[in-house]
């Protein structure tokens, strides 16, 4: 099986706002969808993810970012709005299936400057 493929990343200005797409190719039945991030020199953290148990968000991302997924075209996506410089790093895709080890995408690249 292949690996999720992220899409959507890109450079935006502070206070923009960009959707980043997740597409993932496996089979099974999804337990949850994510998104992380790394920065230069920090360590990978959690964003945002979804389950049936519903969403989690980290607290610098509350109220700005939406995570959403579909899981019939096991899709996930981030809604980011009022992008600020700290949102600037590699955005990655988590999917997890029952009784399988998590799948994560190569990254898509988030910049936020002006």
């Amino acid at each position: 099986q292949g690996q999720p493929v992220e899409s959507g990343g890109g450079l935006v200005q502070p206070g923009g706002s960009l959707r980043l797409s997740c597409a993932d190719p496996g089979s099974g039945l999804v337990v949850l969808m994510g998104w992380y991030r790394q920065a230069p020199g920090k360590e990978r953290e959690l964003v945002a993810r979804i389950s049936s148990s519903g969403t989690y968000y980290a607290e610098s991302v509350k109220g700005r970012f939406a995570i959403s997924s579909d899981n019939a075209n096991n899709t996930v996506r981030l809604h980011m709005t009022n992008l600020k410089p700290e949102d600037a790093a590699v955005y990655y895709c988590l999917v997890l299936r029952q009784r399988q080890p998590p799948s994560w995408g190569q990254g898509t690249q988030v910049t936020v400057s002006s």
